[in-house]
């Protein structure tokens, strides 16, 4: 039997839930992999805290230098969170010929390609499976099971915490605030919630995806990212009476030599599968040029999930230590030499049909003067929900449209032009809508 030590970096949830797997699953994992995985050192911020953990043999410390720099550790795993810490224990495990096995989103996102190449000099790998959607293998599916094939597009409900919160105002008829206190109680939910809630959190896991599926790399900060704070529950209401739902989705597209990638809410059909993604639940449609369209559904993140992601990476790993692999996989698709930098569609040049909100005064001519200036812009309605009179005269009114397929840039001039009218009591409000088959 061969032994391969660990550096466990981060003893919270996940790194608690990885110990557990890897103790409770021993005799399984020994079965089928001839590998003893043994946790020789942990990384923890407090070394006064108490831990159930009863072998004398790990050894705890709060000095990153004392897991790369440990000879005898082959696997590092890196579960700290966070971003300068992190990065700093991923490099230097590299240079120091570690594997390495990581859950961090956003330090990929942002030095991804830095990180490959780091690997792949040092002829080690970086593996990060539960990066993105948790227990979900997507990552896999890329790396492996797409790999002879084209992927034209996918949609993503990357972030359990927004999903659950669009489901409990749709199921429940929640506003935002109450979703997201409930969703806190619940524990599915930070005390500040703002990764999750502004789209930041499924923004960094689209990165990922967009390197692997599309071999490039680019500014994060191209990536159109917008959050869910301010969807109301009129908002719900009134796209359940055009029949769809709301969704956050990660969103990358490639057509000829352009490539979208984009975080924000979306209208799409109740019928569609991803309308039926419910709860904190994860899932990804992905559409390829010979599979054509697949789905993979799974818990997005929680102790065990990601855990299980997590050994399934260090097994890898593992394997290539013991099996002296000599030509190693690239850590995304392609090797880091070859990724090639690439500028990521302005949002404004998108083309899609929109959902419109306008907060106006009660009174005559209203609906004229909002169309006559959403078709001077080149936009043309497909349907419009008008709300009749309040008692309070002084309340604003609602009118809600669906638009035919219309110009971003467009939609934005002319709601520019609406919000300046006297007629307009409140900053307008719109989504995108994706009509789509999934």
């Amino acid at each position: 039997m061969k032994q391969i030590n660990l550096g466990l970096c981060g003893f919270g949830t996940v790194g608690k839930g990885v110990f557990d797997v890897l103790e409770k699953n021993s005799n399984l994992i020994s079965l089928r992999t001839g590998i003893d995985f043994n946790v020789k050192k942990v990384l923890v911020k407090n070394l006064n805290k108490r831990r159930n953990i009863f072998s004398n043999e790990i050894e705890f410390t709060d000095k990153i230098e004392d897991i790369y720099n440990d000879k005898d550790i082959h696997i590092v795993v890196e579960l700290i969170g966070g971003v300068d810490t992190a990065k700093e224990i991923i490099l230097n495990s590299l240079k120091n010929k570690k594997s390495v096995v990581t859950a961090n989103k956003a330090v990929l996102a942002t030095f991804g390609y830095d990180l490959a190449k780091e690997a792949e000099k040092n002829k080690v790998d970086l593996f990060f499976e539960a990066s993105v959607a948790g227990g979900i293998p997507i990552i896999r599916v890329f790396k492996e099971t797409l790999l002879s094939d084209n992927i034209e597009y996918f949609y993503g409900i990357l972030n359990g915490t927004c999903n659950y919160i669009l489901t409990e105002m749709t199921d429940k008829g929640l506003s935002f605030n109450d979703a997201l206190k409930e969703a806190q109680e619940k524990g599915y939910a930070e005390s500040d919630p703002t990764f999750d809630i502004e789209g930041i959190d499924a923004a960094h896991k689209l990165a990922i995806l967009m390197m692997l599926a599309y071999n490039i790399r680019f500014d994060f900060n191209n990536l159109y990212v917008e959050g869910i704070s301010k969807i109301t529950d009129r908002d719900i209401e009134f796209a359940n009476e055009f029949g769809y739902s709301i969704r956050l989705l990660a969103i990358a597209k490639k057509k000829n030599s352009s490539i979208e990638g984009r975080v924000h809410p979306v209208l799409i059909k109740k019928d569609s599968i991803l309308s039926n993604i419910k709860g904190v639940y994860n899932a990804i449609y992905v559409k390829s040029e010979f599979l054509g369209p697949s789905l993979y559904y799974g818990k997005g993140a929680g102790r065990y999930p990601t855990a299980n992601s997590v050994v399934a990476d260090i097994v890898d790993a593992g394997l290539h230590l013991i099996n002296r692999a000599k030509n190693m996989k690239p850590v995304f698709t392609i090797k880091g030499s070859r990724i090639k930098k690439y500028k990521i569609k302005d949002i404004n040049k998108l083309k899609s049909k929109y959902y419109l909100r306008f907060s106006v005064a009660d009174m005559p001519g209203v609906l004229s003067k909002i169309s006559g200036i959403l078709g001077k812009n080149n936009i043309s309605i497909e349907a419009v929900i008008q709300k009749g009179r309040v008692k309070n005269m002084d309340l604003p009114v609602y009118i809600v449209m669906i638009t035919h397929e219309s110009l971003e840039r467009d939609i934005k001039k002319a709601i520019k032009i609406i919000n300046n009218l006297t007629i307009c009591k409140d900053e307008t409000f719109f989504m995108r809508i994706e009509d789509f088959n999934g």
